[in-house]
């Protein structure tokens, strides 16, 4: 019997229940029609970051930076590819740290970029500082 993920769209929330072998079959929302993955990461705020955080079945990679913050823009790109190869085993989403300082608080941040990587609600993982793609790939799959 094949197991069952749940996923929530990146682009509407909602909760999608998926068999586990379709999960590169370039799935797509049952409510928005949408692609669950998008090579890009999920911009997360207080309105969508809980649900990604608890809903999803596959881990949650959170990129906490800020816009002022210079490692964090020239870690960016690395981030983009990292999700690009990562989908659809790890969401990637980013998390700005001064547009959502209770996040951030709440999970220890005190340098930026921090990456952490969740599952099921809880931290797997955390990492600070700036990183290439391939180094981003390599810890997220040595903890997922």
């Amino acid at each position: 019997m094949n197991e069952s993920l749940h996923l929530v769209c990146p682009h509407c929330a909602a909760i999608n229940r998926l068999p586990a072998d379709r999960l590169r079959q370039s799935p797509k929302c049952g409510q928005c029609h949408r692609a669950m993955f998008t090579g890009h990461p999920l911009e997360l705020n207080s309105g969508n970051f809980e649900k990604n955080l608890i809903r999803n079945d596959i881990p949650l990679l959170v990129d906490f930076w800020a816009d002022w913050c210079g490692p964090c823009k020239m870690m960016a790109p690395a981030f983009v590819q990292a999700a690009q190869l990562l989908e659809p085993l790890v969401r990637l989403g980013k998390l700005d740290t001064e547009k959502e300082p209770d996040i951030s608080g709440r999970y220890g941040i005190r340098s930026i970029p921090t990456l952490v990587l969740f599952r099921n609600g809880r931290e797997l993982a955390r990492q600070s500082g700036a990183m290439p793609a391939q180094d981003i790939v390599r810890w997220a799959k040595n903890y997922a």
